[in-house]
């Protein structure tokens, strides 16, 4: 058996497809599992490092980019199709799963045309743009949230986000009375507003500075600069900020809360690792708000939108907690509450049930 994995761009893509190779290997040893995806992700660091052969083909996005990049995305969209095609052909896959990113619409829809079991994985509780023009070409879709089922009708299983099991490991916070633990992060590019509202609540949590932590990943464009502003203001002794987190399980059990953006990966790993955060969705980014709801209203978190942003909105909300470590619990319960441990798994089932029916076409044919 072969399986094909398109992912790429970010860590909320990649992972969660490493994740089901990794189980997939583990059910079927003998398998031959690669990875396609495009030279400027994070896919060329993590998928390789996870013991995976990288294929790589041009793509580019065609949403929410200025005029200038979609043009580039529509003329890159004729050499990524016949680049899919050939390596298509090349590997042979047995079935073709995507899971986010822009290479995964050329190559799910060029194997899909051609006769291959295809399965996308949605983790957001709205699919994207991609997602939503794939679903009628696709043969089943992996999705997180029940309400996506609508969007694949007669295709989808909700499973679950794979998520590394690792987090589900984490044991439940033991709280600190001298050390409150704050971990900031907005994906593996980082998030400059989210960054610039936490260096402007800074005063507001000055009474609080010799209890409070913070771990503070910026991605590498801002990394100097707000280096320079904690040390401006005085909080070096008190904020670690780093390019990127390798290991961010380690990073989330240490942290009694987490402030992040809400893409699908963040919010399943909060909930496998029983973390509360306080989340700002992407703006203009429905899935990402409506993840982030759906953790508010199950009592896991806290949502800000980006346009109520600022240093005092969010200095309010971790002196709330801060003050309120009962509260903390709460949520944190609320979040493992909503966790699905084997969504992998489930997910390597799917695949199997498409092998076999394409089997079974084939024995008939």
């Amino acid at each position: 058996m072969r399986a094909l994995f398109a992912a790429g761009g970010t860590g909320g893509h990649i992972y969660p497809a490493l994740a089901v190779a990794k189980e997939l290997l583990n059910s079927r040893p003998a398998a031959r599992v690669k990875f396609v995806g495009t030279a400027r992700g994070l896919e060329t660091k993590l998928v390789p490092q996870a013991g995976f052969e990288l294929l790589l083909i041009e793509s580019a996005g065609l949403m929410n980019m200025s005029l200038k990049q979609q043009l580039y995305g529509m003329y890159l969209l004729p050499k990524s199709l016949l680049a899919a095609r050939r390596l298509l052909q090349k590997f042979r896959p047995s079935v073709v799963v995507g899971a986010g990113g822009y290479v995964t619409g050329p190559v799910l829809l060029v194997a899909a045309l051609a006769g291959i079991p295809t399965l996308v994985m949605e983790s957001n509780a709205v699919p994207g743009f991609t997602n939503r023009q794939l679903a009628r070409f696709v043969d089943a879709a992996a999705v997180s949230f029940a309400e996506t089922v609508a969007y694949f009708p007669g295709k989808a299983v909700v499973t679950g986000n794979p998520v590394r099991r690792e987090f589900f490991d984490i044991p439940a916070k033991v709280r600190d009375p001298v050390r409150f633990s704050l971990l900031l992060f907005g994906g593996s590019q980082g998030a400059r507003a989210v960054s610039e509202a936490m260096l402007e609540a800074l005063p507001g949590l000055e009474p609080y500075r010799d209890r409070l932590h913070i771990t503070h990943q910026t991605g590498p464009l801002d990394f100097e600069r707000i280096r320079a502003a904690y040390a401006q203001a005085n909080w070096s002794e008190r904020a670690t900020v780093r390019e990127y987190i390798d290991d961010m399980v380690t990073a989330f059990a240490a942290a009694d809360v987490i402030i992040s953006r809400a893409g699908a990966t963040t919010s399943f790993e909060l909930m496998a690792a029983g973390r509360t955060a306080i989340m700002i969705p992407l703006p203009g980014q429905q899935e990402q708000q409506r993840n982030a709801e759906v953790l508010q209203q199950a009592g896991a978190a806290r949502m800000i939108l980006q346009q109520n942003l600022t240093g005092d909105s969010l200095a309010a909300e971790i002196t709330a907690l801060l003050n309120d470590p009962a509260e903390i619990i709460r949520r944190e319960q609320s979040a493992r509450g909503l966790a699905k441990p084997n969504a992998a798994a489930e997910t390597v089932k799917l695949i199997e049930q498409l092998l076999a029916i394409s089997r079974q076409h084939s024995a008939k044919n």
